[in-house]
């Protein structure tokens, strides 16, 4: 197991990697170290001859102070988490001051509009943090395939778009959401809910799967109508968003075109915790 903390070690121990022409694979990580992070893991682990595993909690994502306060750090059992799946995992756990310079700034980027939907329209300036993070991460490690769950769905478009106008030469692989087996999202801040409380979040699966066949059979409006009656009537949760909106574009869909692919996105609140869920319609 290698475990670094700074860039200068990690581009010298992957730097052999590099004159070889093996394969880097790369799952960046704000740590608290589910399965759904471990799937990611083996994914690259099938692909690559080196995966590196970031763990940085980024600051310039975070438009809540609180919540950036909030979000588990937990670096010492992640070690051990992603030890018992692999020992040939390189970790990549460095300081905020080590990945910014004493700049902690997000740039500025142009993702054609795909950042003013959804979360981008809850959370202004996230997917600049985002962007900024990631790329910072390719720049340094160089990675053949990097991979990204598809729970944070509009992220993972976000950074193909970043990736094709910043002409990075990366391959994104976008990975299915791992859920257990009630169906519940793995999520780094399912740690913030208790057992309780994660026993009444397979609500949302539960929402999502008859939303998307409701959408196959009756249309959009019957699904907006539907979900909303569900969380009317559901004291447990505080419905921030649900929406209906194209895989490629991610604006809200209004009518069903062929040939397009949709997406249901929900995010909603229980114990004050941020869950966030999506589901492939087609």
């Amino acid at each position: 197991m290698f475990l670094f903390s700074t860039k200068a070690e990690l581009q010298a121990y992957l730097k052999t990697f590099r004159d070889a022409n093996k394969a880097i694979g790369l799952v960046p990580t704000m740590g608290a170290i589910h399965n759904g992070h471990l799937f990611l893991m083996q994914q690259s682990l099938n692909d690559n001859d080196c995966t590196v595993v970031s763990i940085f909690v980024n600051p310039t994502q975070f438009n809540n102070a609180d919540d950036l306060q909030k979000y588990p750090r937990t670096l010492e059992r992640d070690v051990e988490t992603i030890k018992s799946l692999s020992e040939k995992i390189v970790i990549f756990a460095p300081t905020v001051d080590e990945m910014y310079g004493g700049n902690t700034v997000a740039q500025s980027f142009d993702f054609d509009g795909l950042d003013k939907e959804m979360e981008g329209a809850q959370r202004p300036g996230h997917f600049d943090g985002v962007g900024t993070i990631v790329k910072k991460l390719f720049e340094l490690v160089m990675p053949t395939n990097a991979y990204f769950g598809e729970k944070d769905f509009q992220q993972l478009q976000i950074i193909r778009k970043m990736v094709a106008k910043e002409h990075i030469p990366v391959n994104i692989v976008g990975v299915p959401i791992y859920r257990a087996e009630d169906g519940l999202a793995m999520s780094s801040r399912n740690e913030r809910v208790s057992h309780d409380g994660l026993q009444k979040a397979t609500f949302l699966y539960s929402v999502l799967k008859n939303a998307q066949e409701i959408f196959l059979t009756e249309g959009i409006e019957k699904v907006n109508q539907f979900v909303d009656n569900e969380f009317k009537n559901n004291s447990n949760f505080d419905l921030e968003y649900f929406t209906i909106a194209d895989e490629d574009t991610l604006k809200p869909a209004l009518v069903i075109e062929e040939g397009h692919r949709y997406r249901g996105f929900l995010v909603a609140h229980i114990e004050g915790v941020r869950l966030i869920d999506n589901l492939s319609f087609n």
